[in-house]
């Protein structure tokens, strides 16, 4: 997922968010860090059968397009945190979150990806 082009935006808040959180894990990640923020071991932990790599990439994604911010301690050995930003815990991307925790999203057709 790149970096998202302000000028390539769809007007629509809801295709915004779409576009902005298209990849499998991003939901996931987003719901994780709903709760506070999270280090990349603890992310891994969370996210069964997701993999250092990709979970890198996501993360990098969507810090890119303003979701995450990312913290380094400056400590040996290094710290990283990862956060919600304001856009990140709009309401469009919260319902998104919320609803595939839905019980009815998994009785939905497209929800066995």
């Amino acid at each position: 997922m790149p970096k998202v082009k302000i000028e390539e935006l769809p007007e629509c808040p809801v295709e915004v968010t779409l576009k902005m959180i298209s990849s499998r894990w991003a939901v996931l990640i987003l719901r994780d860090l709903f709760n506070g923020s999270k280090r990349n071991s603890e992310l891994l932990q969370s996210l069964h059968g997701i993999s250092q790599k990709v979970l890198t990439s996501n993360l990098r994604d969507m810090e890119n397009n303003g979701l995450i911010s990312r913290k380094v301690y400056p400590e040996v050995p290094p710290r990283v945190e990862y956060s919600l930003t304001p856009c990140g815990e709009s309401e469009s991307v919260k319902f998104f979150v919320y609803f595939s925790e839905s019980p009815l999203f998994f009785k939905m057709p497209f929800s066995r990806w």
